[in-house]
């Protein structure tokens, strides 16, 4: 149903056009003149305007210019009784969308306001593309001018503006969480909380609790009920990171989600209605996952209604020099240096690597060579790419504190440069144990609840936008 406004002083030739075009279900609209016209189209939004070329106060191409002044998207058709080459030439030349004579035929001129109609909603469609398309390649966002990201960059501007599941995978350190907030700021959702939540980082006993929320005395130590991320995410964003890690009874509960858009605590028997948008993403294969009987058919096909794949470093080689000059410049800031670039010869050195941990990966390196390089320009042996196994990449390429001392700068804040370094051991502990902490936590060979503790001092594979008044276990 569009809505049409027509321009005419005879109001027979008014009453004639809304009996031609009522008959397919259009709203109307009428105006006498080029004075009521414009005022309607300064309150008003239309998807098309029909005008007369003669009025006792203007024209229609008067009408034309004041329809392209308040929204040039809108479609023009002139009727006029006068109909030479000129005045056409002329209004098309203009602008106009079509030019008919009278008397008209009723079937060519609902053919017109259709055609024209179909013109204004592309037209504001591609408009709105473009806009999303204009904020996503902001360089805070996602990076990269190589086919494979305009492609992705088009496709994130694409789903944003649906309120659709969205399942994003790729391998560790591609950046699904970058595109999944890249999804939530170009939504309408935008306003609303965007939250994060790794499931390979939380316990079976505690996801879905921390999911759904429970009632008091639903398990030991739930002294009182708490609120789940799910109702704290009503009306915005859920994000599920490692989704595939899942146990079956919490895929159960997000089926039901997904589907009806209710929950319940756990030790709770009361529906609660959420409007939370669910973006997914997973470095596994799920359709082996399926296969093999540790995912749910039916819920792979309830997140995977817009799937986005994430290629890996190493299949877009063109994008590194752009990744390592904004990286190196946000590294810098970060770290009180003046920024330094890699040299040709580093480029060269770095696009001979696989990168098997991907962007995360190279941003590790650019910091440990800022912080370790002596020369104006970082260099190849900056980047000591050999004693990274050929697999997936070990610990013992983080920054030591060892390496630290040998290279000390003139001046440091060690307490900061420690804690990096044990951040940075933690999360890729995580990355090797794909997210579980018990496992991760024996990696470093530390207690599970030692790691526990850390993770949340800094913020590794907890919940983020938690900060909104809602408790949780």
């Amino acid at each position: 149903m569009s809505k049409i406004l027509i321009v005419d002083d005879e109001a027979s030739m008014r009453r004639i056009l809304v009996a031609n075009l009522r008959r397919e279900g259009h709203v109307l609209v009428e105006a006498s003149g080029l004075a009521e016209a414009r005022a309607l189209l300064v309150r008003e939004d239309f998807d098309a305007v029909l005008t007369d070329q003669k009025m006792p106060d203007g024209s229609g191409l008067d009408v034309l210019r004041a329809v392209q002044e308040e929204d040039a998207t809108t479609s023009v058709i002139f009727l006029t009784a006068v109909g030479t080459v000129e005045l056409a030439v002329e209004s098309m030349r203009e602008g106009a969308f079509d030019f008919l004579t009278k008397p008209f035929v009723p079937d060519a001129v609902r053919t017109a306001v259709a055609r024209a109609c179909e013109r204004t909603a592309l037209l504001r469609e591609n408009a709105v593309l473009r806009s999303t398309v204009r904020k996503l390649e902001d360089p805070g966002e996602i990076l990269g001018d190589s086919l494979a990201m305009q492609t992705l960059r088009d496709m994130v501007a694409r789903v944003a503006g649906t309120g659709s599941t969205v399942l994003i995978t790729g391998e560790t350190g591609t950046g699904k969480e970058l595109v999944a907030r890249a999804i939530h700021r170009n939504s309408r959702r935008v306003r609303k909380s965007f939250i994060a939540i790794n499931c390979g980082a939380v316990t079976e006993t505690l996801l879905e609790s921390e999911l759904f929320g429970h009632e008091k005395g639903a398990f030991t130590g739930a002294d009182k009920p708490r609120a789940g991320l799910f109702e704290a995410a009503h009306e915005g964003t859920l994000f599920l990171d490692e989704v595939a890690e899942m146990s079956q009874a919490a895929q159960a509960k997000l089926l039901r989600v997904l589907a009806d858009g209710e929950i319940q605590r756990v030790g709770s028997t009361v529906t609660r209605h959420v409007d939370v948008r669910v973006l997914a993403a997973t470095h596994r294969d799920l359709k082996d996952r399926v296969a093999g009987g540790q995912f749910r058919e039916d819920l792979y096909y309830r997140l995977a209604v817009l799937p986005i794949h994430l290629p890996p470093l190493r299949e877009r080689m063109d994008d590194l020099e752009q990744l390592c000059g904004v990286l190196s410049r946000r590294i810098a800031g970060q770290l009180n240096q003046s920024p330094r670039l890699p040299s040709q010869a580093a480029l060269n050195h770095l696009r001979g690597y696989s990168f098997p941990g991907n962007v995360r990966e190279l941003k590790n390196l650019l910091e440990r060579a800022l912080i370790l390089g002596r020369h104006s320009e970082l260099q190849p042996e900056d980047f000591p790419l050999q004693s990274i196994p050929p697999g997936r990449p070990g610990l013992d390429h983080e920054l030591t504190v060892e390496e630290v001392a040998e290279h000390l700068p003139e001046r440091m804040d060690l307490k900061d440069t420690l804690a990096r370094i044990e951040r940075a051991l933690l999360v890729r502990a995580l990355e090797r144990a794909d997210g579980v902490q018990a496992q991760a936590a024996r990696v470093l060979h530390m207690s599970r609840s030692d790691f526990g503790y850390k993770a949340a001092k800094y913020s590794i594979g907890v919940p983020v936008g938690a900060s909104d008044g809602l408790e949780r276990p």
